[in-house]
C-alpha cells in the first residue's frame, strides 16, 4: 500500500521548500530567495513516530496566473492537492494576510481535504505573536513555526499526523531500477518524462531552465 500523502502549499517564498527539507532532515529540494525556485512537485519520505507519509513540494501558487510557467505551476498544485490526505498550507508570519494567501484559502477550503494552516518565519516572540492574525482565513488555528530554524516542526507533525488515514499493512515492495534523464536546457528531457509516465509530471516550456530540481517519481 502506498504511503498518505502531505502536500505544502503556498505562495511563493514563504518556505516550502525549507520547510521539505527540514522535515526530510536532509536537502532535497532547492532553497533560494529568487521567487518561483520550485516550479514541479517534489517528494519526499517522513517518519513521525509511528507514522509514516510522503510529503510533497509545490511551487509558488498563482491562483490567477500571469504567464505560461506559472499556470503550469498551478496545474501541479492542483494535481498535488487532489492526490493528498492532508494539506499543509504555509504563509509568512512576517508579511501577515496578504490576498494571494486569501484566494488560496478559498481555492483550499474547496478541495474538503484537511489543512493545517502553519504560519512560517515565525524566528522571534514578536513574529509568533503576529501567527494569530490568520485567525481571520476560517482555518481553524494557525500554527507558527520557523522552517529554518526547526521552531514549531515536532508540533506541525503531531498535527499532520493526527490527520493521516488510519495506516494499514503495508505489503512488500519490490526493489524498483532508477533511470535517470540527463542532458542540456530544452533537450525536451521534461517532455520525455512526461511521455513515459502519461501525465503531466514536469512543467514544460520554451524558456530554458525551466525545471530546477530534480523530480523523482514511481
Amino acid at each position: 500500500m502506498s504511503k498518505p500523502i502531505v502536500a505544502i502549499v503556498g505562495r511563493q517564498n514563504v518556505g516550502k521548500s525549507t520547510l521539505l527539507n527540514r522535515l526530510a532532515g536532509k536537502r532535497i529540494a532547492i532553497v533560494a530567495d529568487v521567487p518561483g525556485t520550485t516550479r514541479d512537485r517534489i517528494f519526499a519520505d517522513v517518519s513521525w513516530g509511528e507514522a509514516g507519509f510522503t510529503l510533497v513540494d509545490t511551487g509558488g501558487l498563482e491562483v490567477k496566473p500571469r504567464s505560461t510557467i506559472a499556470q503550469g505551476v498551478k496545474e501541479q498544485v492542483q494535481a498535488a492537492v487532489a492526490e493528498a490526505d492532508v494539506i499543509v498550507f504555509l504563509v509568512d508570519s512576517e508579511d501577515g494576510v496578504v490576498p494571494a494567501d486569501l484566494e488560496i484559502a478559498e481555492m483550499l477550503r474547496r478541495s474538503s481535504k484537511p489543512i493545517v494552516l502553519a504560519a512560517n518565519k515565525a524566528d522571534n516572540p514578536k513574529r509568533e505573536s503576529q501567527a494569530v492574525d490568520f485567525y481571520e482565513m476560517g482555518l481553524g488555528e494557525p500554527l507558527a513555526i520557523s522552517a529554518y530554524h526547526g521552531r514549531g516542526t515536532a508540533e506541525l507533525l503531531d498535527r499532520v499526523s493526527s490527520l493521516l488515514p488510519t495506516p494499514q499493512e503495508p505489503e512488500t515492495e519490490a526493489e524498483i531500477m532508477k533511470l535517470a534523464i540527463v542532458g542540456r536546457p530544452n533537450v525536451g528531457k521534461s517532455t520525455l518524462l512526461n511521455s513515459l509516465l502519461g501525465e503531466e509530471r514536469a512543467i514544460v516550456d520554451e524558456v530554458p531552465g525551466t525545471t530546477h530540481d530534480a523530480i523523482n517519481t514511481l
